[in-house]
């Protein structure tokens, strides 16, 4: 098991402008002598079964359905930048919505 933080600056982890991006991230994401394993867990019938995990403690759960419904073409901080917008809108539609008290 291994993990890093990309920073979605680099080249890597932008759309690809050309056959193959810069590599980053893992030098050796998963040995090939593993995949050559005879009854090994991650090949069945020329399909390869990776896990992945996702953290996502820097966003809302009530903004989780709106990320993922993001354009996963989109550069990362795009969609970053688009849930920042959307933290705010729902920030303000709540503000607006609360009764507003006048003094006597």
């Amino acid at each position: 098991m291994d993990s890093f933080q990309p920073d979605i600056r680099l080249s890597s982890f932008q759309r690809p402008r050309s056959d193959m991006n810069i590599a980053s991230g893992i030098p050796k994401f998963f040995a090939l002598e593993m995949i050559h394993q005879e009854g090994n867990p991650y090949l069945r019938d020329d399909t390869v079964f990776i896990k992945i995990m996702v953290d996502f403690t820097d966003i809302q759960k009530t903004l989780l359905p709106y990320g993922l419904s993001l354009n996963v073409g989109l550069p990362i901080h795009t969609q970053q930048t688009m849930v920042k917008q959307e933290t705010k809108r729902r920030s303000q539609q709540q503000s607006d919505e609360q009764p507003h008290i006048s003094p006597e």
